[in-house]
């Protein structure tokens, strides 16, 4: 008789909460793999979701909330009460708790956020003043620093005396600073432990360290991590006062999540995240604002097709070439505007360089452009023994080809310029004017040369 097969673990997952059994349900989420943990959670519905980072403790709780996507992490913790989400917060990384904190509605952010201790919440309060994608937006409070008086002997005693208020800290480095708050030194662990007790850190500290404001945007924060080999960089203010520290890992993730969303924007995911969690109207909602402004674009182009029935009619061969030309130009202007989007981001354009960037692209698309055209031309030629055929498929790819790396390299540049996103904008202007002038420079070359071709 063959076994039953174990159910799967998100089944299990809501027996268990349904039944209410908190220390099974907790040795249970301990037995997962992060990847297993976030599958499970994120089967679950906005209310079981909820319910469960409700039953288990904090600790267990935070872990659970680091592994599931943000917008459910949102949703669930905003339907807990505000007692229970703050504890659940408080295990949770700086950053992280600014990030989640500033994505919920505002009552229920200051709801929880009068539930912390008073510390805690000005901390949090003063985070969230900055924007995710600068260096204020990305530093932690969780870090060492002292004043550059204290000796090492009373340095060590204090490590000892909070040692459970510091074990979530970043112990990598100590920052020594002026009784102001002036950043002045950084002191190495090993330089600390091997001093003499009486010795100050003023005299073991490296001085003058490296730093970052806290309005560095993050591209300056990648530029510094790609220079410097560090852990993390202390974030001071307009007076060098130390405010907090980025750690690589921070801009890292930061960073990914930009990529993730510049990548949705330009697949026609509008609005944020989407997940198959969400309410289907409102993913059907998002999609079609997208969809719609492309079947729209998509009409004019069908347009100029319609313009030119006569000549397609006499010679059908030239449908052939239409998907060809307009997939290749596209092709190439995605190149484009690949390359142009990565150098805004990297901070080595300007938007007012449209003149510059449109002449290297323009050179790109005539080599590229006569190598596509001249094998398309070769292969028409082959197909129908009509050189000239060849040649109409060939002159239009070859001009489309540089008409489709110029729209690429240059829209983007000229959509932040207008304050618009180039990601999200980029990909249907760029398709709807590749396609509308393939088609028009194909069907209009074959038009004039329509007795060479029949």
């Amino acid at each position: 008789m063959k076994p039953e097969s174990a159910p799967p673990p998100w089944i299990e997952l809501e027996r268990l909460l349904e039944q209410a059994r908190q220390t099974e349900l907790e040795a249970f989420l301990e037995t997962l793999s992060p990847r297993e943990l976030a599958l499970c959670v994120s089967r679950l519905d906005d209310d079981r979701r909820a319910r469960l980072l409700a039953a288990i403790g904090p600790d267990d709780a935070a872990a659970v909330v680091e592994q599931i996507p943000e917008v459910q992490a949102v949703d669930a913790i905003e339907m807990i009460e505000p007692e229970t989400a703050a504890a659940i917060l408080h295990e949770l990384h700086d950053a992280d708790r600014v990030d989640l904190l500033s994505d919920m509605e505002h009552g229920v952010a200051e709801a929880i956020l009068d539930a912390m201790t008073d510390e805690e919440a000005e901390t949090t309060r003063a985070l969230r003043d900055y924007a995710k994608d600068v260096a204020g937006g990305l530093m932690t409070r969780e870090y060492l620093s002292f004043v550059d008086s204290m000796t090492v002997d009373d340095l060590l005693a204090d490590l000892r005396a909070n040692a459970s208020n510091y074990r979530d800290y970043v112990v990598q480095y100590i920052f020594v600073t002026l009784p102001d708050g002036r950043l002045t030194g950084v002191l190495r662990l090993h330089d600390l432990l091997f001093a003499a007790p009486s010795r100050t850190i003023r005299e073991l500290m490296i001085p003058n360290p490296l730093s970052l404001r806290g309005d560095a945007s993050l591209n300056d924060v990648r530029t510094f991590f790609d220079r410097h080999p560090l852990y993390g960089v202390p974030v001071v203010d307009d007076q060098e006062r130390l405010i907090g520290m980025i750690r690589r890992a921070a801009m890292n993730e930061a960073l990914t999540d930009r990529s993730d969303a510049a990548f949705l924007k330009t697949q026609g995911i509008v609005g944020g995240e989407e997940l198959r969690s969400m309410p289907i109207l409102q993913r059907s909602r998002r999609r079609l604002a997208w969809l719609s402004v492309n079947i729209a674009l998509n009409v004019v182009a069908a347009s100029v097709i319609a313009m030119h029935q006569e000549t397609l009619a006499a010679v059908i061969a030239l449908a052939v070439f239409l998907p060809i030309i307009s997939d290749m130009s596209g092709c190439s202007g995605n190149q484009a505007v690949a390359v142009s989007m990565r150098e805004l981001s990297l901070g080595l354009l300007r938007p007012s360089e449209v003149g510059r960037v449109w002449l290297k692209e323009v050179s790109v698309g005539w080599i590229n452009g006569l190598a596509l055209g001249g094998l398309l031309a070769l292969v028409a030629w082959a197909w129908k023994g009509n050189p000239y055929l060849g040649l109409v498929a060939g002159a239009a790819l070859m001009l489309n080809t540089v008409v489709a790396v110029s729209i690429g390299g240059t829209v983007p540049l000229l959509l932040r310029r207008l304050g618009m996103d180039p990601a999200l904008a980029s990909g249907p202007i760029l398709t709807t004017v590749t396609d509308v002038c393939g088609f028009l420079l194909l069907l209009g070359i074959a038009s004039a040369m329509l007795p060479l071709l029949t």
